[in-house]
């Protein structure tokens, strides 16, 4: 909710200054590798020397934070505008890809600079299973949505609120603040969440798709 708030000033902005929802976009993508970079920059020297994290930690939240602000903002900014196109979604679209890859990539820095015998496999997994957030947003948006989770039970209200980037930041940059060893559990919670949406996907997905199989089957008496 504040993330969209703070978003609608930004559009209001962006709009008053005559700019296009892809300058948003590139601005998103600019904050989010830079906190990114910071924190890949920082976690090495810091493992090895024990220096203080909530300077950075305060840093890269807010960064990121901002960042995923400016990422609302160029939808709102596409859709009161009517400004939208099919080639400013496809960069909206890599540009979350880029952001997203250089946020795990400084989530298996951290990991590795305190804990570095984790097993290759391990943060191979996360790296893979954590663009399953990145595809459920994207079918999310297109004709394939009926094949997602979608329903509102709480379990799965629950899981999409531990999934929702802006909580993530927050996580990530409260364990890089009090405790940075804390982050080899934690990627190994997210990407354990991640793998089971994936599963649960799959398996409504399935069912939907045999489900006008089976009503072909019946109505023909096989």
């Amino acid at each position: 909710m504040a993330n969209q708030r703070g978003a609608a000033y930004f559009s209001l902005a962006a709009y008053r200054l005559g700019w296009a929802p892809t300058h948003l976009t590139l601005i998103n993508l600019f904050l989010g590798l830079s906190a990114s970079a910071l924190v890949i920059g920082y976690a090495g020297p810091a493992a090895e020397s024990g220096w203080a994290w909530w300077p950075i930690a305060l840093a890269v939240t807010l960064m990121w934070q901002v960042a995923y602000m400016f990422d609302c903002a160029d939808g709102q900014l596409a859709r009161a505008t009517g400004t939208g196109s099919a080639a400013g979604a496809r960069v909206d679209i890599l540009c979350d890809v880029a952001i997203q890859a250089s946020f795990v990539a400084a989530i298996v820095t951290v990991v590795h600079a305190y804990w570095p015998h984790t097993p290759v496999w391990i943060s191979a997994a996360f790296a893979a299973l954590w663009m399953v957030n990145l595809v459920t947003s994207v079918l999310a948006s297109s004709d394939t949505h009926d094949s997602l989770i979608n329903n509102d039970s709480l379990p799965i209200r629950i899981a999409k609120l531990i999934r929702d980037f802006s909580f993530i930041i927050i996580v990530v940059g409260v364990a890089l603040a009090l405790w940075p060893e804390s982050l080899l559990g934690i990627m190994i919670f997210f990407g354990a969440v991640n793998g089971l949406f994936l599963l649960a996907s799959i398996a409504v997905a399935a069912r939907k798709a045999l489900r006008p199989a089976a009503v072909a089957s019946h109505d023909t008496g096989e």
